[in-house]
């Protein structure tokens, strides 16, 4: 019930009366008070109750139980100057909800009856707690929040205080055979600082350590930078040699995060054959902004100092970006499709969710997606540093020189590695019994348009991709429980996000973590190796912490989860990460929590 359609609009125009004057129609208020709290009641029926007295039937002009006042026939009353007819108000009661069972999906709608101009309000329930809007900012308790025994007594008080109470049990869910379909995550795969493997990597991050190191290489010698996030091992030793030539870097641990990924899974080692996979129905979905820049700066140096034969034919096809994703296609012998998304340090993420849309709308059955890259060169270096992106913090008091929303932050560290997810159809997963991560929920994109390396210091566009994962994954913003940020620890960058959070999510907001400070700034393998790690924020329950923060800056205004790991929050479901590049570039993943 809303306001109702049958209420004349003709503006109130209280003025005062004797009771024995009113008639049937009338809007009345009792007494002057009333009348200015805006409480009238239609009058229904009159009746001589005496020579002195008449009895008066009220009725709220929204609709409401009848009451009954005697009155003096000389008594003043205030009548609102505007007719109604008594017959189109409906006489209605507001039950009580005492023994109902909330869940949350139910809707409460309430209405202040006595006021002719009054606007029926809906409250939505969500995580056990009443809101006016699912995606305002608002804390429990709040304004536009209330709690079960709030609306229990609203109905309760309904018929007395002149209020209509209604509550809209949860529809029935009804699949929709046309509907996307639903996409889980089912593997992991990780190369990162932190080591070979997500168990290096996910106990590293609960450890508070960093993988950060110094460039020891002599052809780093004289950079105004020599720390970088670089992988401990070389990955070329844990493949095949003759297989290791052909890949870059960036390919090789691309490789070796997508073996590890298709094992968790539960696939079978050697791809999509020995696994009874069609192999039509895979595909591949990679970020990387160079992949490995190392290759064509040694093909260039082999040109200059002896001459075109030295040069490799591999050159051309392992300088590519794409070297990744087409070396996992053939490494697990998947032909469904092997892209790669180029959108800067948001490749990764932007890949991931291209992924999900391929599953979602039945392309493909399942995927790899997530990122690569080995860009930890001299020039690659030289150009950071020139741009004054890169910390120039050391290591020397073993604290990690990335210091994501830190106050002392200096900028980010250059790092290399490669995160996978495999991601699959809900359908498929269940059939084969597969265990499930999380539900891969949803994704959004934006463009700053702002500068071609600086981020856009309002945060506009990053709020709105943030709001678009979350609408993207059916969500609302009081459904958000932690956000991995991309945070890489630059002044300017840090403060944008976190405008940006704040915005969105309110102040302080959910718990915030920031993984540059263990790893480095991983560039195109940023958004696949922190989707991995919110992937298991979800699956244990744990927000790691974000080192490298010792003070966080008060401007940054959020809840940073710094020192030791935290409880992920109970009540909500979705976990957002980050990621944001060069140009404006603006990805966030939201993933779900699933109840297995």
């Amino acid at each position: 019930m809303s306001h109702s359609s049958e209420m004349p609009q003709v503006p109130i125009n209280p003025h005062a009366v004797t009771a024995a004057e009113v008639v049937p129609g009338d809007l009345l208020a009792v007494t002057r008070a009333e009348a200015e709290q805006r409480q009238w009641c239609v009058v229904t029926h009159t009746l001589p109750e005496s020579p002195e007295t008449i009895r008066v039937t009220l009725r709220p002009p929204l609709g409401g139980l009848d009451r009954d006042e005697v009155l003096e026939r000389g008594q003043e009353v205030v009548v609102a100057g505007r007719r109604v007819d008594a017959a189109a108000v409906p006489a209605v009661s507001s039950p009580r909800l005492d023994a109902v069972a909330f869940r949350d999906g139910d809707r409460v709608t309430r209405l202040r009856a006595v006021d002719p101009e009054g606007v029926e309000v809906t409250y939505q329930r969500r995580w056990g707690v009443w809101h006016q809007d699912l995606d305002a900012v608002a804390a429990p308790g709040g304004a536009g929040t209330v709690s079960d025994d709030t609306v229990r007594a609203w109905a309760a008080d309904a018929d007395h205080e002149g209020y209509v109470v209604r509550h809209h049990a949860r529809p029935t869910r009804e699949t929709a055979p046309a509907a996307p379909r639903r996409v889980v995550v089912t593997g992991l795969g990780a190369v990162t600082p932190l080591g070979v493997g997500v168990d290096e990597l996910w106990q590293g991050l609960l450890d508070g350590r960093h993988g950060i190191r110094e460039l020891e290489d002599e052809e780093f010698d004289g950079l105004p930078v020599r720390v970088a996030g670089t992988v401990p091992v070389d990955p070329a030793s844990l493949l095949p040699r003759a297989a290791a030539r052909r890949m870059n870097r960036a390919a090789q641990m691309a490789v070796l995060a997508a073996r590890e990924a298709w094992a968790d899974a539960g696939f079978t080692a050697g791809g999509t054959v020995e696994s009874g996979l069609d192999p039509e129905r895979v595909g591949v979905s990679l970020g990387a902004i160079l992949g490995d820049a190392s290759i064509l700066v040694g093909g260039d140096r082999k040109l200059r100092e002896k001459g075109p034969r030295a040069v490799s034919p591999l050159t051309t096809p392992m300088t590519v970006p794409s070297q990744a994703a087409s070396q996992v296609s053939l490494d697990l012998h998947i032909t469904g499709e092997a892209r790669t998304v180029t959108a800067a340090c948001a490749s990764g993420t932007e890949a991931i969710g291209e992924a999900i849309d391929r599953i979602r709308y039945g392309r493909v059955d399942v995927a790899l997606a997530g990122g690569a890259e080995a860009v930890v060169t001299p020039a690659i270096m030289a150009s950071f540093s020139a741009m004054r992106a890169l910390s120039d913090l050391g290591l020397e008091d073993g604290e990690s020189p990335s210091r994501p929303f830190a106050k002392d932050r200096a900028g980010f560290v250059n790092g290399e590695g490669a995160g996978l997810l495999v991601l699959e159809s809900e359908e498929h997963a269940l059939a084969r019994g597969a265990r499930i991560y999380c539900e891969a929920a949803g994704w959004g994109l934006s463009a700053d348009a702002h500068h071609m390396a600086a981020p856009d210091p309002s945060g506009s566009g990053v709020a709105l991709a943030l709001r678009r994962a979350v609408r993207d994954a059916g969500g609302h913003i009081v459904d958000v429980v932690h956000v991995n940020a991309h945070a890489t620890a630059t002044v300017e960058g840090d403060l944008a996000e976190a405008g940006a959070l704040r915005a969105v999510l309110g102040q302080p907001g959910v718990p915030v973590t920031a993984l540059k400070g263990h790893l480095g700034h991983l560039q195109g393998a940023a958004g696949g190796v922190e989707a991995v790690a919110a992937a298991l924020t979800l699956h244990h329950g744990v927000v790691p912490p974000t080192v490298g923060c010792a003070e966080v800056d008060e401007a940054i205004g959020l809840d940073v989860v710094t020192g030791k790991p935290r409880p992920l929050p109970g009540d909500g479901d979705l976990v957002l990460s980050n990621s944001f590049g060069f140009g404006g570039h603006n990805a966030v993943l939201a993933l779900r929590r699933v109840n297995q």
